[in-house]
């Protein structure tokens, strides 16, 4: 359909844009992914990333989100490359997400937590768009029924 090949590029160009300023210039979203990952590692019993480690980290997120990106924009498996948008903006609604500890709203934070929110929904949206076609629960019960009906008139 028509609007499935509009709208796929111009939902994968979101990601590809934000996966190249990752890659580019990974230092404002180490800034943005420390807080995250400090506290995953302490959760671990573990010491802080070194920025170096974390900024490698943040540049290969940014090179699978473009290439999922450019998957979803070609066509290429779109449903596997929309879940994996999907997975690699999780990380991304975590970071961003506004509460604070002491329950007040970072202003600074909620326009990017929306964003990445919105684009999570939409990527998820496009990872089960079956195209018109069947899900598989719908055939597996069509092949049962079908089963069953010529089980009924060969008796």
């Amino acid at each position: 359909m028509l609007v499935r090949r509009l709208a796929r590029p111009m939902l994968a160009s979101w990601y590809v844009h934000d996966g190249l300023d990752a890659v580019r210039t990974p230092a404002p979203h180490v800034a943005v992914a420390r807080p995250v990952a400090d506290r995953v590692t302490s959760a671990l019993g573990r010491a802080p990333l070194p920025d170096r480690t974390l900024a490698w980290a943040v540049r290969a997120h940014g090179a699978a989100t473009i290439l999922a990106g450019a998957g979803l924009a070609l066509g290429r498996a779109p449903r596997s490359s929309a879940a994996t948008l999907a997975l690699l903006t999780l990380p991304l609604v975590v970071a961003q997400q506004p509460l604070t500890s002491r329950r007040t709203v970072d202003r600074e934070r909620v326009t990017p937590f929306v964003h990445a929110l919105g684009g999570l929904g939409a990527a998820v949206l496009t990872a089960v768009d079956l195209e018109g076609r069947p899900g598989v629960a719908w055939r597996v019960d069509k092949a049962r029924r079908d089963r069953a009906d010529r089980a009924t008139h060969e008796e």
